[in-house]
């Protein structure tokens, strides 16, 4: 009886044992904790070298798609293109072919000749729509009649505002233009509100037979003064203009006008001048050529074909 009694004390014991042995191991097989950070490293080496195979994909399809070729893009949702270059990549656009350009008259010489606000662009229009008028009250009803030709024919040597008087009320632009082929000509042209209102020209040599050095424009007065019903009465302040020719001989022209002097434009063989009244005059503009030598070889004073007073 006492050796089963000892076998059965030492039943426990021995099982304690085992497991304490088994807890042991348990702990010994227990898994490390996770290296995160290692892990998180090694992700993020792996999507650069994956990122940059991509790239070095794309850069070689740059290669030989023509430049138009990338832009193909997918739908909607704002995904990008893979093949879309990464803005260091630098392609040659291929220029986008312009419209072609509407021909129009040429500049005047000097930027001061446009006034009053009157654009360049303004008055290239405006001489259009006058010869554009011209062709269909005259031309229509006169077979005979000059055709003026289109506004690409012609220089622009004046434009600037025009004053409204009792024969042509409203204010509006005057614009002065003129051509030396097939035929000389030059035109005063009324634009108001945008519309041709009317249309003074003149064809052939402005000189005609007159062997003088300057020769004043015959119907200038439609830019320098106002009607004669307005006699006393004109609308002021009045923008005015002078116009005519000179010959090659001439380096300088003046005109005289309203109590002031201005010194001419010379514009291929035209000469502008322009100023403004604050008061009405009774006197025409006095015109006064010179040659290289500075001699005086005009004087519209002493000129027996020019009107030196007004209407």
């Amino acid at each position: 009886m006492s050796g089963e009694k000892q076998g059965a004390e030492a039943e426990p014991e021995f099982e304690d044992r085992v497991r304490a042995l088994l807890a042991g191991d348990a702990s010994a097989l227990r898994p490390s904790p996770v290296p995160y950070p290692e892990i998180r490293r090694r992700g993020v080496l792996e999507r650069r070298r994956r990122r940059l195979g991509v790239t070095g994909a794309a850069l070689a399809t740059l290669a030989v798609v023509p430049v138009g070729a990338y832009a193909i893009g997918g739908g909607g949702g704002g995904a990008v293109s893979p093949a879309r270059p990464e803005p260091s990549v630098r392609t040659s656009a291929r220029p986008t072919p312009s419209a072609p350009s509407v021909a129009g008259p040429a500049r005047p010489a000097t930027a001061g000749q446009l006034l009053d606000g009157v654009t360049f662009e303004n008055a290239a229009a405006g001489l259009g729509k006058c010869i554009a008028y011209n062709k269909a009250n005259r031309v229509a009803a006169d077979p005979g009649h000059t055709d003026l030709g289109t506004a690409a024919d012609y220089r622009i040597i004046l434009a600037m505002r025009s004053t409204g008087d009792s024969n042509a009320p409203g204010d509006g632009i005057s614009v002065v233009a003129v051509r030396e082929t097939p035929t000389p000509a030059r035109l005063i042209c009324s634009v108001k509100g945008g519309e041709a209102q009317g249309l003074n020209s003149s064809l052939g040599n402005p000189f005609g037979d007159s062997l003088v050095a300057v020769v004043p424009d015959i119907n200038a007065g439609k830019l320098y003064q106002q009607s004669y019903l307005d006699k006393g009465h004109w609308k002021l302040p009045f923008r005015w203009g002078v116009i005519g020719g000179y010959r090659s001989s001439v380096s300088k022209v003046t005109v005289s006008y309203g109590g002031s002097t201005r010194k001419a434009v010379l514009d291929h063989g035209w000469f502008v001048a322009t100023g403004t009244l604050h008061q009405q005059v009774t006197e025409a503009p006095r015109l006064r050529g010179y040659d290289w030598t500075g001699k005086l070889v005009y004087d519209s004073d002493q000129d027996g074909s020019y009107e030196k007073t007004l209407p």
